[in-house]
């Protein structure tokens, strides 16, 4: 059968024009997702750098974390976009490290601190001050180190990123009770090592 004249004109008229309705709505789609996730790159990069502290593998895992969550953003339905970030950032690291396998500055918690523990805030240090601060925070860097991956993402979670019991559990994958469970062990370990380091040389967490 002979193709109507007319059709091969139709036919480009409406490549174009789902071409253009394609580009209308990625444009849509990009704008939301520099409103609503960008602003989280921040946080999600630090969380990256404790999970991977290596720069350049903070840096690989925050970038495929990034292109994951535009390409399934359409798919969003929660409310909290920073916990979904942040499960993105975690699920790429965790991929990451296997492939790897296969080829802070916190202040030390409290044991028993409450579900919104109140932050440290501290007047402007002087030189002296400073390099104290930061000779313990590189040393709280390296404790944190020797936790367990399990525990120190709960901490830094909690610790700096200020996130519920209930968000680190959508970022974890876990229920709330194993939240708080890891999140009291972490904090046990933590002052243990720190103690530790107090009198001698800290040991990996088992």
């Amino acid at each position: 059968m002979t193709a109507h004249p007319d059709c091969g004109n139709k036919l480009a008229a409406l490549r174009v024009f789902t071409h253009k309705c394609v580009v209308v709505s990625m444009d849509d789609k990009r704008r939301r997702f520099e409103v609503q996730v960008l602003p989280h790159l921040d946080a999600a990069y630090n969380f990256a750098r404790w999970l991977a502290p290596a720069p350049a593998d903070a840096d690989d895992v925050l970038q495929e974390a990034v292109l994951r969550a535009f390409r399934a953003f359409d798919s969003l339905r929660v409310s909290d976009v920073k916990a979904w970030l942040f499960a993105i950032v975690r699920n790429c690291h965790f991929t990451a490290l296997k492939q790897r396998q296969r080829r802070a500055q916190v202040p030390l918690p409290e044991e028993h601190d409450g579900e919104d523990g109140a932050a440290l805030v501290a007047d402007t240090p002087g030189p002296e001050e400073a390099s104290i601060r930061s000779s313990e925070a590189h040393s709280l860097n390296e404790l944190m180190q020797l936790l367990p991956a399990e525990y120190r993402e709960v901490l830094v979670l909690r610790e700096i990123e200020d996130l519920s019991y209930r968000e680190i559990a959508e970022v974890a994958g876990v229920p709330i009770g194993t939240v708080m469970s890891r999140l009291a062990r972490a904090r046990r370990a933590l002052k243990g090592q720190w103690m530790e380091q107090m009198q001698g040389t800290p040991r990996a967490v088992p």
